[in-house]
């Protein structure tokens, strides 16, 4: 059985409470590469941004050549919530959401200033509000200046306002809150950390799901539990298979090596990849997803497939929590 320190070494700092379940599952995680693979999957590693320490925001003169990062329109339907994918950083994703009706406006997850100003002007718009999934710099680090230039209001969780920059309106699980006219719904979804939440907007059939869950993965586990992580994926896949999945970050490519790594069988995953592989030549985003598209390929919300646990050479009796903090472990060792 893995040591805490070999743990800590496989999958970074982690209290005490977190030790047993993990540890449990370390011990399966020994993750079997598939040979004759390295040629269709070769394709440059995305590392997952840690938390850095200072909360303020990012400077206009950091910005570089993210400014110039072309915005993607995600609308198809006028009378929905207008969406519009915004390139932020290395590979951060803000939203904008506009309802043309109400003239109302809002970003999610603004991790820089510029790109989002940029497509701001681009649209002829303003805003009105700032929404965080979670309290991480490079979420929350266009907050100061966008609230500066625009007197929008910042909107982010009640169990982390403490730490979001510049919080105006602080929500709770299961709380609605209206942008324009359009129902957002509040869900608690800690693991990656804390008091992560992610927003819900039934009538478009729209998730932000910041750095909870992503097309073929999930966050890592900065501050909460698998326990924690495991409940709030499982929360987010009760929604409509239909849903869009708007996520943080594009990691998809990234993601697929290891998910084929776990399931090379899997021809939804593997025709998938190569969708993916297109849109990323092409310089396209490979979001939004959808939930039922995740729940066939994405290894952390499929615990009960034989295949990925006879690659984690997981025992019959592992539950699916223990199967998750095994895909985990195994992804923060790949």
């Amino acid at each position: 059985m893995a040591t805490l320190a070999q743990l800590s070494l496989l999958c970074g700092p982690m209290s005490l409470s977190r030790v047993s379940a993990v540890n449990r599952a370390c011990k399966f995680a020994g993750v079997r590469r598939t040979t004759g693979l390295q040629q269709l999957l070769q394709q440059v590693g995305v590392v997952e941004m840690p938390p850095r320490p200072s909360q303020q925001a990012t400077p206009r003169h950091m910005k570089s050549t993210q400014t110039r990062c072309r915005s993607y329109s995600t609308s198809v339907v006028t009378s929905r919530l207008q969406i519009e994918l915004v390139p932020c950083l290395v590979d951060n994703y803000a939203y904008l959401l506009h309802d043309a009706n109400a003239k109302v406006t809002a970003v999610v997850d603004p991790s820089a200033a510029g790109p989002v100003i940029d497509a701001l002007n681009a649209k002829g718009l303003s805003l009105n509000f700032i929404l965080n999934t979670h309290h991480h710099w490079d979420h929350t680090g266009g907050n100061a200046e966008l609230k500066r230039k625009y007197n929008a209001k910042v909107v982010g969780p009640r169990a982390d306002e403490e730490r979001i920059p510049e919080i105006d309106i602080s929500l709770r699980d299961g709380q609605t809150w209206k942008l324009g006219e359009h129902v957002m719904q509040v869900l608690d979804t800690p693991g990656h950390t804390r008091g992560h939440v992610t927003f819900y907007f039934p009538d478009s059939g729209a998730v932000f799901t910041g750095d909870t869950l992503f097309s073929l993965g999930c966050g890592r586990l900065f501050e909460g539990t698998a326990e924690q992580m495991w409940h709030s994926l499982s929360k987010i896949c009760q929604l409509p298979d239909e849903t869009l999945v708007y996520c943080g970050h594009e990691y998809t490519l990234s993601n697929a090596k290891f998910a084929i790594s776990l399931e090379p069988k899997n021809e939804a995953l593997l025709s998938h990849y190569e969708k993916v592989a297109q849109l990323r030549r092409k310089g396209l985003p490979t979001i939004p997803t959808t939930l039922g598209e995740e729940k066939k390929i994405n290894p952390f919300l499929r615990p009960s497939s034989a295949e990925l646990r006879k690659a984690l050479n997981l025992s019959s009796s592992a539950t699916d929590v223990e199967t998750f903090a095994a895909v985990r472990c195994a992804k923060d060792r790949f």
